[in-house]
């Protein structure tokens, strides 16, 4: 498979502000460590800098121009494969993002990629929530011989961060994580009591919710008929469009303080998945910071 090349997000009609003038920072965060199944999150960060070369400026949803935002996009960061050291390269070189008092826009990479970012977010956020959409609950101690595995990352978050986390979209449980959620009080919501056309549920995730928020976009939280470019898909997920109207109404009443995209695998011959990635990314940005 090809490995495309570095283009900053929104490519050549987009152009890559300072970081020092920029409001939001997209970070690539090239790193994956022993995947459960589908291999190939190392360079979904790059896929999806490529595909959002192809959108268009101007969102359909509210005709406002993302790209004239200030978005600085920062080279790709290789962390070494060892996973505690990946985990502190990356929370240090998120850190200096929120030191900056700037937005930042994570592309995974496996989901370990977010338990380094969410910790630099915590850091600059007190009381911070995380808001998961995934298909996993990620809540394991240990998996495949590591505790920063992607298996683990809302285990760390919830165990070693001491955060609020509220799992969306969820459809596989181990036991170790059924007595997770009863000792830590996590309250999923599952896929299967989702309403595919009734929205209501949305209220309630969001009055759980603190005010400062940390959005995580695992994408085999959508389901794969939408997005099948992933490392563990599952049926029965959530669609594009409850994920956008979730990111619009969060970033409404909430305060949107950083997000990440992660788990693209590329499939050879499709641009589907990293497209969609892509556009989910720049909703993010949209309805983050449309005036």
């Amino acid at each position: 498979m090809d490995i495309p090349q570095w283009v900053n997000f929104g490519g050549e009609d987009v152009p890559n502000a300072s970081f020092e003038a920029a409001r939001c920072v997209v970070f690539p965060l090239c790193h994956e460590i022993s995947p459960s199944y589908g291999q190939g999150s190392r360079y979904g960060p790059l896929h999806i800098l490529e595909a959002s070369a192809q959108l268009e400026r101007l969102d359909e949803e509210t005709f406002w121009d993302w790209g004239s935002l200030p978005i600085h996009t920062l080279q790709p960061l290789f962390p070494p494969d060892d996973p505690q050291q990946a985990v502190f390269e990356m929370k240090t070189a998120a850190a200096r993002v929120f030191a900056d008092k700037k937005f930042l826009l994570g592309l995974g990479g496996d989901h370990a990629v977010s338990i380094g970012t969410i910790a630099a977010a915590a850091e600059a956020y007190p009381g911070l929530g995380v808001l998961q959409l995934d298909a996993h609950l990620d809540l394991r101690n240990e998996w495949n011989g590591s505790r920063f595995n992607h298996g683990c990352v809302m285990r760390r978050v919830a165990d070693d961060l001491g955060l609020f986390i509220l799992p969306v979209g969820i459809r596989t449980v181990c036991p170790e994580e059924l007595e997770v959620l009863s000792r830590k009080r996590i309250s999923p919501v599952y896929a299967h009591r989702i309403d595919s056309v009734d929205d209501s549920w949305m209220a309630g995730v969001l009055a759980a919710l603190p005010q400062d928020v940390y959005l995580t976009v695992d994408l085999d939280g959508l389901d794969p008929s939408e997005v099948p470019g992933t490392g563990t898909p599952e049926p029965g997920g959530l669609s594009y469009r409850q994920v956008v109207s979730l990111i619009r109404r969060l970033c409404r009443e909430k305060n949107l303080v950083a997000a990440d995209v992660v788990e693209l695998v590329k499939i050879e011959g499709s641009q589907v998945s990293e497209y969609t990635a892509a556009r989910i990314a720049q909703k993010i940005i949209t309805h983050r910071f449309r005036l």
